[in-house]
Formats: C-alpha cells, sequence, structure tokens
C-alpha cells in the first residue's frame, strides 16, 4: 500500500506544546501545532550610512558592558529600581497544572462566545493516542458542542476552548474578560445623536444591497503584494515615485447615502 506524501505545510509544522487533554479520568495525549502562518514582509534596521545590519546587544544599564545570556535572571520591578528576582528551577516549580494538562469541566455551544474574546487558534494532534482521540472527535462533532478549560503557554494561562474543524479538534485561546475594554466607557459615544428616519432608510437600503455569504477567498493581503511588487522594481534599480492620495470630497451624509446607492445600481 503506498503511503500518502505529507503535505509540505503539515512537514514544516512542528509541536511546541505538548500534554493531556483530561475529561473526569479520561486522558488524552495530544500535541500543538501552530495554526496561523504570518506571510508579512520584515524588513531590517540598517545604518544608513553603509546598508549594514543594526545589532541589538544585551548592554547592562550598570556598566554598559554586554551580559552573557547564562548572567540573565528575571526580575519584576516593585518600585523604581528594586526588583524581585527569580531563578528558572522557581519559574518553573509555580507553573499551574493547566502547563502540561488542558483540564475540560464545561461543554458549550460554540456560538455562545462573542468573538471579541478570540485570542489565538491552534490545531490538537494526536500524540501515540489515534485511537482516544478519534473518540473526542466524533464526540465533539456528535453534540455539537465545544469544551472549555485552561492552558498555559509560556507565562500565562489562558481560558481555552476546543471544539471540530475541518476534521480536526482545534484549541482556542481566549482573552480575560478584564483585557476587553467595554466601549460604552468612551465619551465619544455617551451622548451620540440619534439618526433621522430618511438616511437610516437609506443606510438599511445599503446594507441590504450589499449583503452576501462570507467567502474568506475574496480576501487579499493588497500591501504585501504591492511591497513585494516594490522589492522586484527596487532589485531592478527603479526608484519608487512618491505620489500622494488624491483627497476625497467631502459631502454631507444624505448627499453620500444617496450617491452611493447611485453607484450601486449603476454597477
Amino acid at each position: 500500500m503506498e503511503s500518502k506524501e505529507k503535505a509540505p505545510d503539515a512537514m514544516a509544522h512542528r509541536p511546541f506544546w505538548t500534554g493531556t487533554i483530561s475529561i473526569g479520568l479520561v486522558n488524552i495525549p495530544i500535541k500543538l501545532l501552530t495554526m496561523t502562518r504570518d506571510h508579512s514582509i520584515s524588513f531590517r534596521l540598517l545604518h544608513g550610512k553603509d546598508n549594514r545590519p543594526i545589532r541589538y546587544m544585551r548592554v547592562c544599564e550598570g556598566d554598559d558592558e554586554v551580559v552573557p545570556w547564562e548572567d540573565i535572571v528575571k526580575g519584576y520591578e516593585v518600585s523604581s529600581g528594586e526588583y524581585v528576582v527569580f531563578e528558572k528551577d522557581e519559574l518553573e516549580a509555580i507553573k499551574p497544572e493547566s502547563d502540561r494538562k488542558i483540564s475540560l469541566d464545561k461543554f458549550i455551544h460554540f456560538l455562545s462566545v462573542d468573538p471579541v474574546y478570540f485570542h489565538t487558534s491552534y490545531i490538537l494532534l494526536p500524540d501515540r493516542s489515534a485511537e482516544a482521540y478519534a473518540l473526542l472527535l466524533a464526540a465533539f462533532r456528535e453534540s455539537g458542542k465545544a469544551g472549555v478549560g485552561r492552558i498555559t503557554l509560556r507565562t500565562k494561562e489562558y481560558p481555552a476552548l476546543i471544539r471540530v474543524y475541518h476534521g480536526a479538534l482545534i484549541l482556542t485561546t481566549l482573552h480575560y474578560a478584564n483585557e476587553i475594554l467595554d466601549p460604552v466607557n468612551f465619551e465619544e459615544l455617551i451622548d451620540i445623536p440619534v439618526p433621522g428616519r430618511k438616511e437610516l432608510d437609506l443606510a438599511e437600503k445599503i446594507i441590504d444591497d450589499l449583503t452576501g455569504d462570507f467567502d474568506i477567498l475574496e480576501y487579499r493581503d493588497s500591501y504585501m503584494e504591492r511591497l513585494q511588487a516594490a522589492i522586484i522594481r527596487k532589485m531592478e534599480g527603479e526608484t519608487i515615485k512618491v505620489e500622494k492620495p488624491k483627497a476625497r470630497e467631502a459631502k454631507e451624509l444624505m448627499a453620500a447615502l444617496e450617491e452611493t446607492l447611485e453607484k450601486m445600481k449603476a454597477k
């Protein structure tokens, strides 16, 4: 029997967290992989005189000497210039159980979580536990539920949501409630005016005409594409011509709404 070739994406990714999903006395070994990829273009900082890269060094503020990694410890500033210092083994000792175990203590409907709390998503794969993983995957799929627990990644514990996505289990870390700003506390929103009925009718008509199904494939990173094209042009010796965007004519709200509708009809 011929073995299936692994996709390049799957081969390039390596798990950065291993542990278990725990439900009562049931423990399912899993490994965590980063689910998203950053395609943004990175620029190096260079010295303008000779185009040589700028290098950052670990310099001590006390004597301006470069400090080797083995002499560096972590500290928390409790007052100006005063620190509580932790050794590596001390930080390891205070890590919670969720550093290696995701205990699911509740099951919910996925859509009951407001997307504003979503942080980062990861792929969960079986770690020598295909049967247990397959059972959990099927149970999630049949119930239509998501599991809620906690996971510690690096130096922070997160609320975590586990659900089914494209035939796999994925984990999404969540923000805490106190990390989300409440818009009602902004002065600009306290006494906003009530829109007129005519303007609101036009706005609703525009929304109705533009209503459709969401397809993420319709969206491309046009800024990255322009950067890539500019890099090629610069490599070929071309100078990028700087053109200021033309200022748009300011219109009254009613006129802008009516003109928008007319342009949509003309398409």
